[in-house]
């Protein structure tokens, strides 16, 4: 399962994330008082988990004024032998209901008992993921297998997220905060979406945080975008048509969201030594460690954009904020939960890295 969790990465490069043409069939409203329990919301419409079955979100009720908007994560696919899940290849997560889509089997920022939580109180909303295309995709690809066995895979990650946006649109009309991250495969698609919501919501401070995707540095991530058809219901956004589709990076998604919306804040979490990240790397035919990556893209990143922070941890873990390291992670004498909590205070953090501790 591992696997799931990283190859997003380099595949979510473009994914626009255009409002859907319709609501969902079936917005089931979550009272903002109500207690701490997750609900499932299936919303129909033009929503399809990647082999045809029905895709579904979780939405767990607070404070009004402060929603989390959570991108999960769960690999990629972009051929027939890794996007066939009776292959096994576990190369990305297919299906809605999976335990790796239930935030309520989850530690970290989805444990509401954990009194260090820096999510305690908010509205939740978990955008569950199955399509293997980073949340961007709006195709249907016919692929053949090395055996040759041929099949359709939907990616419909666009439309999934816009159904769980559509009723965090009809649900919370003026939350004064709104914190928009992912991890992997939807940290990827995070900086995207906090544009689009940044649009949706003018009045409020929306915040990004990516975890677990810095290191895509691979010439192979535009194509994948293609096939995915990331490219396919942008929005009409003048800073999208300054980027080339053919040489898309995945970091130019915050590069287009910085120049839209130049006072967010925008963050991006990273262990140095990645194993999911490399793994991804490595099938896109990327040989070179993938710290040296991830340091070059930080770089250019901070370069390019005044509010962008990075925390990079030692290890080779991968993404903090579904796990109960979020509480245990220090790195530059800087706790990761605290940094974590700053963030979705909208309070300034100061960009973090085990550089001076030899990153072991």
């Amino acid at each position: 399962m591992r696997l799931l969790f990283a190859a997003v990465a380099a595949l979510t490069l473009l994914a626009g994330c255009k409002a859907a043409e319709e609501k969902p069939a079936s917005v089931i409203s979550v009272p903002a008082g109500a207690p701490a329990a997750w609900t499932t919301i299936a919303p129909g419409g033009e929503t399809l988990c990647a082999t045809g079955t029905p895709y579904s979100f979780h939405v767990r009720g607070g404070d009004a004024s402060r929603v989390m908007i959570f991108l999960n994560g769960g690999g990629a696919c972009w051929s027939g032998d890794l996007c066939d899940p009776s292959l096994g290849a576990n190369a990305y997560t297919p299906f809605a209901e999976m335990d790796s889509n239930n935030p309520a089997k989850m530690g970290g920022v989805f444990d509401a008992k954990n009194p260090k939580n820096p999510f305690t109180g908010w509205t939740q909303v978990f955008v569950s993921y199955c399509t293997g295309d980073s949340h961007l995709g709006a195709a249907d690809a016919a692929y053949t297998t090395s055996a040759g066995k041929e099949l359709t895979i939907h990616h419909r990650g666009k439309a999934n997220v816009q159904s769980a946006l559509d009723w965090v649109y009809a649900n919370y009309p003026a939350p004064s905060r709104v914190f928009v991250g992912g991890a992997s495969a939807g940290a990827i698609a995070s900086p995207f979406y906090a544009g689009v919501v940044a649009d949706h919501y003018p009045l409020a401070e929306i915040v990004q945080y990516a975890g677990g995707a810095g290191g895509y540095r691979a010439e192979a991530v535009s194509g994948l975008l293609e096939t995915w058809g990331a490219f396919t219901n942008m929005p009409d956004w003048p800073e999208l048509a300054t980027f080339d589709r053919a040489t898309f990076k995945t970091e130019d998604f915050f590069r287009i969201t910085a120049a839209r919306h130049p006072a967010m804040r925008m963050h991006q979490f990273n262990n140095v030594d990645d194993e999911v990240q490399q793994m991804f790397l490595s099938l896109m035919g990327v040989s070179d460690p993938v710290r040296r990556l991830m340091q070059a893209n930080l770089g250019d990143l901070a370069a390019d954009i005044p509010n962008f922070r990075s925390y990079s941890a030692a290890g080779e873990d991968h993404t903090l904020l579904r796990y109960d390291r979020l509480y245990t992670t220090e790195t530059d004498g800087v706790r990761a939960v605290d940094w974590v909590r700053d963030i979705s205070e909208g309070r300034e953090v100061r960009s973090v890295s085990c550089g001076a501790e030899g990153c072991n």
